[in-house]
């Protein structure tokens, strides 16, 4: 069973930075793709950076230039740094991680259980 767990959400001012965390543990053989989504309230779940296995990257048009997101395979995790937030980056973000439990098997995305970032004054 895979689990990813997030960590470094938070309530922080507009301008202000944070980094999230996502960490898979169990059993896999390889992880490709991660990423980040955020889904705010009312709205669908968006896209909002992910990194191959060789860190190339994508971002969302509104967080270019704003966030930067990196991964280290040997520790499985994937980090999303938060620059310059603004009240509309308020969402509860979600990490995603391709996965392939066993060599041979398909692989599958998994979800974490979200963490909220707040932007207010």
């Amino acid at each position: 069973q895979v689990q990813l767990v997030e960590s470094g959400g938070g309530s922080v001012q507009p301008g202000g930075s944070l980094t999230l965390s996502c960490a898979a543990s169990g059993t896999f053989s390889s992880i490709y793709d991660m990423g980040w989504y955020r889904q705010a309230p009312g709205n669908q779940r968006e896209l909002v950076a992910d990194i191959s296995r060789d860190s190339k990257t994508n971002f969302a048009d509104s967080v270019k230039g704003r966030f930067t997101i990196s991964r280290d395979n040997a520790k499985n995790t994937v980090y999303l740094q938060m620059n310059s937030l603004q009240p509309g980056d308020t969402a509860v973000y979600y990490c995603k991680c391709q996965v392939r439990v066993r060599t041979f098997f398909p692989s599958r995305d998994y979800w974490g259980q979200g963490t909220q970032v707040t932007v207010s004054s």
